[in-house]
């Protein structure tokens, strides 16, 4: 899905955020339009996590707006299905019970919930694994059902951090080729944290780069990638030009060592 000839689903103006007495984020800007992959980059302690916890109302930011559908908002969460680093299955849950999980915290009754769900199963690749217990699947399914459980929402924006961070180069791998086909198939508009610049890559329509904290947005960059993108894309010198013009962004933020 194009990006550039849909609507914007969320802005964020001038967003200054602070930890205890600490300026974390400074005057960070960026918008989010329905159908795009948007990833955002930074050096390690520059504010991404604080990003996240201002997106989902963990923290309260010291000024600036946060819009969802061009109004704003004081509770952006309800918009967002965030999606944490780990994938937070409960053991005693099998997989399409574990998918039903957030519906049914939200009130949605089990039998309807399930309903939901069970058309995904097959598109997410976890048929024949219905009734499998979290110990029983491989580290990329269990993501794979960590991510069913969050489209499961409904919400207008995807909100991944860092989805693949844990799991071996070659899982990772594949989970973002599958992902990046997905997100092609259903529209989905989804917000990426990664401190990952070659994943960033694959995946995004844009990548922002944070400066170090207190953070702003130092470079902006258009992935201009034909879709769909395969694995092999990271063995292209187009890909290869993106990752450098990106960690250079990040090194001019940064300054000298």
């Amino acid at each position: 899905m194009s990006a550039t000839a849909s609507r914007s689903i969320l802005n964020v103006s001038d967003l200054c955020v602070q930890r205890g007495s600490v300026d974390v984020l400074s005057g960070v800007s960026f918008d989010l339009t329905e159908g795009e992959f948007l990833s955002v980059i930074g050096p390690s302690g520059c504010g991404k996590s604080t990003l996240l916890a201002a997106l989902t109302g963990e923290l309260v930011a010291v000024s600036g707006t946060i819009e969802l559908n061009a109004r704003e908002t004081a509770t952006p969460a309800a918009g967002l299905a965030w999606m944490p680093q780990t994938d937070s299955l409960l053991p005693w849950l099998n997989s399409v019970e574990n998918a039903t999980l957030g519906l049914e915290i939200a009130g949605v009754a089990r039998k309807d919930a399930i309903e939901q769900v069970m058309p995904l199963i097959e598109p997410f690749g976890l048929a024949g694994f219905e009734q499998a217990w979290p110990h029983q699947l491989s580290g990329g399914m269990r993501q794979r059902v960590a991510l069913l459980r969050t489209v499961a929402l409904g919400r207008p924006v995807l909100l991944l951090d860092e989805p693949f961070g844990a799991l071996d180069a070659l899982t990772r791998s594949r989970m973002q080729e599958w992902l990046s086909a997905m997100q092609q198939q259903f529209g989905w508009t989804v917000l990426l944290i990664t401190h990952d610049v070659r994943e960033a890559v694959v995946l995004s329509d844009r990548v922002l780069a944070l400066s170090p904290r207190p953070a702003a947005v130092a470079a902006e960059v258009t992935i201009d990638i034909p879709r769909p993108r395969a694995s092999s894309l990271i063995a292209t010198p187009r890909c290869a030009e993106f990752e450098i013009q990106l960690l250079e962004a990040l090194k001019e933020a940064s300054g000298p060592c």
